[in-house]
């Protein structure tokens, strides 16, 4: 069972988003919030699986809601999905840096919506190739940082191959073809490799990756 929390300040949409969730035998709304100070309160007292989060709230908004749930080792098992209404906004790259697995704009169908929330919870893709191209396109021209820089020294030269991939937007598919490897071993690469930078998750992968210079915007 996937055990879900929402947090909008948004009865209207808390209650679609609910009423979509409580139809699927395999997922569970265990709370709702109103803001992100109650949300980190629920996260802490039902530990979900997922917790769907607004960017703008009162009190605490949802970056910073964000980045408490992922600096707080009892909510390790948290993935937060952040949601947006307006897409690739100039607060979706805050929110990945902050530690959100991914987000999802408010206005995405049903199906595609029920699909996320269980790729999130299994903790596999975090973005949609599609969504990851566009944060590269719009999102990721920031100053290199020389400490994730340092970080990839420990890396293995597959695990560098199989970084550079994810952040350029590829399915674990994708990579096995031009790894000519199966996508098991792409996901143990991927998975040695988050656990050697201490990214929380494959977002963090992804920002990791731009922010050390190991893949750039302009990189073929």
């Amino acid at each position: 069972m996937i055990r879900v929390l929402l947090v909008d300040d948004q009865p209207l949409i808390r209650s679609g988003f609910r009423a979509l969730l409580d139809l699927e035998d395999d997922i569970e709304v265990v709370a709702e919030a109103a803001d992100g100070k109650e949300g980190l309160e629920l996260a802490r007292e039902h530990l979900p699986d997922i917790a769907l989060i607004d960017i703008q709230m009162p009190v605490v908004d949802g970056i910073e809601a964000t980045r408490r749930i992922a600096a707080d080792p009892a909510l390790a098992g948290v993935h937060v999905v952040i949601l947006t209404n307006y897409g690739m906004d100039e607060y979706v790259f805050d929110a990945l840096r902050a530690g959100a697995a991914g987000f999802l704009v408010k206005d995405i169908v049903p199906d595609d919506f029920l699909h996320a929330v269980r790729v999130a919870a299994r903790g596999d893709a975090l973005l949609a190739p599609s969504i990851t191209r566009k944060l590269i396109d719009r999102y990721v021209s920031q100053p290199l940082d020389a400490g994730a820089a340092a970080g990839l020294e420990e890396l293995t030269g597959r695990e560098r191959e199989a970084v550079a991939l994810v952040a350029r937007g590829l399915s674990n598919d994708e990579i096995a073809d031009l790894m000519v490897i199966s996508p098991m071993t792409v996901k143990t690469h991927v998975n040695r490799a988050m656990t050697k930078l201490h990214a929380r998750d494959r977002a963090q992968l992804v920002v990791l990756a731009y922010e050390s210079g190991l893949v750039t915007p302009r990189t073929p």
